[in-house]
């Protein structure tokens, strides 16, 4: 492995390159912290897929275009200025760097002070306390509003468990997740389409909430059924290509036998 002056070269490497683009690349002079965004989002989603697939070589890849991403908003900061007196007001990669040491040392107390902790769980409150005392109104204040529905279900019941408000056994869950469906199928039987939406939210949410109870996480293993279900339906098209049948002329009971073969595969 790498020693850490080794590694601490190889990150001023990169810092002198971004100062080579943004200074000579027409491209990159044009970026702005909006600009990126939705760049940043699409590589924090491609490095999730890296690690979904277990491809090191590629986490490693995807790393490297994230924590670009990373410097190349830090040299954005760096270059705002106060108009009158040409001084920089925002901030450069040592202050991002230093920003999140001060944070971990001030949110680890069981590691930099005296504070004693049993466990995991122990940790997890002690933090969310510590985030109150900073002055934060809400333990929910840290749940990006931009999150997707489903990971942001997951992160409110993890910031609320961590102050206490959480079901006691995994059966409980279990049976509110039972009442959920009987109050969606009344809803359904009722026809009304906005009750529907609302009780099926409901559904979503308690299912959401049992997963983490069994130490599932819900986007991984909805994710893994997606690429499951992919894989089948592309052996599905496969093997209609082979037959020179086009999906939609064939019945769904020929469509099963080739669905059913890729499932044993």
């Amino acid at each position: 492995m790498n020693s850490k002056q080794t590694q601490l070269q190889a990150f001023e490497r990169l810092l002198n390159i971004m100062d080579d683009l943004r200074e000579k690349c027409p491209w990159d002079k044009k970026q702005t912290l909006q600009s990126l965004r939705h760049l940043t989002i699409e590589e924090t989603y491609e490095l999730g897929d890296a690690i979904l697939d277990n491809d090191l070589n590629e986490v490693k890849k995807e790393l490297g275009d994230l924590l670009l991403h990373i410097v190349f908003y830090a040299k954005i900061g760096s270059e705002t200025k106060d108009s009158s007196t040409s001084l920089t007001t925002g901030f450069d990669m040592a202050d991002v760097c230093n920003e999140i040491c001060e944070k971990l040392i001030h949110r680890h107390p069981h590691i930099y002070s005296d504070v004693v902790v049993k466990d995991e769980e122990e940790v997890k409150q002690n933090w969310e306390k510590l985030k109150l005392k900073e002055g934060k109104k809400s333990v929910l204040e840290g749940v990006p509003r931009s999150l997707p529905a489903l990971v942001k279900a997951s992160r409110i019941q993890d910031k609320v468990k961590g102050v206490g408000f959480d079901w006691e056994e995994a059966h409980q869950v279990w049976d509110k997740v039972q009442e959920e469906l009987a109050e969606l199928q009344v809803e359904v039987e009722a026809g009304d389409q906005d009750k529907m939406e609302s009780e099926f939210g409901d559904v979503l949410f308690s299912m959401i909430n049992y997963a983490r109870f069994l130490n599932i996480n819900p986007e991984d293993a909805l994710e893994r059924t997606n690429k499951k279900f992919i894989k089948r339906f592309q052996y599905l098209e496969s093997k209609a290509g082979e037959l020179g049948k086009p999906l939609m002329d064939m019945t769904l009971a020929e469509m099963d036998v080739f669905w059913n073969e890729a499932k044993k595969l």
